[in-house]
């Protein structure tokens, strides 16, 4: 269901904006249940009908639905029991939520090199990063594309170390055939507005491990055991242990139940494009021109991004305003986090910087959104081959 409205970024409204939330036309109907029903906290009759929906798409042991991605990962960092000075191994080609959630409990982030064909975290240089004080390691999925886990999981088992999947962008994609976000001890999800499905804000925390679902509950709810008390297994509730406000409310669990019924279409209409500018952007690569991921065999998408990447800082720079002066939107992507003050400050890196920077530094995404027409795909792509004289 396309959404007939501009789309404006920073003063200016574009013809082919970078991102354009999908409505399926139930948005408005289980709204109007939720408002009818005067009942709008978390864990109402759509929070539970999202956890289950999620738990049996994913296969996951437990489903607990958050009020951000951020907050999963939060929730996931507080169970991790870290201590000051304890170590956490991530890529710094990441959100600053990947890092804050575990800085905020006084961890240590100790970054490792991308491999440059995914952006993922190089499985093959964690090793090298353990120390006796590492307590976890973070994969993130970059743009759905699942990391190498196989060998995640192998080296955290021989170090006994946690695995928190950062699978913001991974839901519906899969290694291996298993689902993002089900290989660790926990997973998390985002539903942000610019992700597949979304409730504008909104994320959930996926537990692998049934052991940690029971303080999975508490920590959500504030430090109690509120949920023990609606079913009945306490007589009253009380502050048990640490936690925050994690809950989703039922008026955003609604209108996020509407979009996971429709998870599957929506990844096959964004799936279609990512191959469209694959294929239609491949000879550019082949004339050594810009690159393009590099799919692991094992990895199925669900079409959550599409990027290229230039030569350099100033040819990605000019395609943006090229793009941008055809009414096109494309944006970059993160700024290294070990680059940041912040990740100098509460960080550091493992290894050398081959890749991480420089990649960054090229990479560039453009528009991708479950109703972009064809006629709009192939103006993007028109653009992108005019820019470099392949047309």
């Amino acid at each position: 269901m396309s959404i007939k409205i501009k789309i404006e970024h920073r003063g200016k409204y574009y013809s082919i904006p970078f991102n354009k939330p999908y409505l399926t036309g139930k948005e408005k109907i289980y709204l109007s249940q939720v408002l009818k029903s005067l009942r709008f906290s978390g864990d109402g009759y759509f929070g539970k009908k999202c956890q289950e929906l999620l738990k049996k798409q994913l296969k996951a042991k437990a489903v607990f639905l958050t009020n951000s991605g951020t907050a999963a990962l939060e929730m996931a960092a507080s169970m991790a029991n870290l201590k000051p000075g304890d170590e956490v191994i991530m890529p710094s080609f990441t959100f600053t939520s990947t890092a804050n959630a575990f800085v905020l409990r006084g961890a240590k982030i100790v970054f490792v090199d991308v491999d440059p064909k995914t952006m993922n975290i190089n499985a093959n240089l964690i090793e090298a990063a353990i120390t006796k004080k590492t307590k976890v390691i973070v994969p993130v999925h970059y743009g759905g594309v699942g990391c190498e886990m196989k060998k995640v999981m192998a080296i955290a088992k021989k170090h006994k170390l946690l695995v928190i999947e950062d699978a913001a962008q991974g839901l519906g994609a899969s290694y291996k055939n298993k689902a993002l976000g089900t290989f660790g001890q926990f997973g998390c999800l985002s539903f942000h507005e610019t992700k597949n499905v979304t409730s504008g804000e909104g994320g959930a925390l996926i537990i692998n491990d049934p052991e940690f679902i029971k303080r999975a509950e508490i920590i959500r709810e504030k430090g109690t055991n509120r949920s023990a008390f609606y079913r009945g297994q306490v007589d009253k509730y009380t502050w048990v242990d640490v936690g925050s406000s994690y809950l989703l409310s039922e008026l955003d669990s609604a209108f996020l139940y509407a979009q996971l019924q429709e998870l599957s279409k929506i990844n096959k209409l964004r799936l279609k494009i990512w191959q469209y500018y694959f294929k239609e952007l491949l000879p550019l690569t082949k004339n050594g021109l810009i690159e393009l991921v590099s799919l692991p065999k094992e990895a199925a998408l669900n079409g959550h991004l599409f990027y290229l990447k230039t030569k350099s800082l100033k040819e990605r720079t000019e395609l943006i305003s090229y793009l941008k002066a055809r009414n096109i939107l494309s944006v970059f992507h993160y700024v290294p986090l070990h680059s940041a003050p912040a990740g100098k400050k509460f960080g550091r890196f493992s290894g050398q910087d081959r890749f991480t920077s420089k990649d960054s530094d090229c990479l560039l995404r453009l528009p991708l959104f479950a109703t972009l027409t064809k006629a709009e795909l192939k103006q993007v792509v028109r653009s992108i081959k005019e820019f470099y004289g392949q047309n």
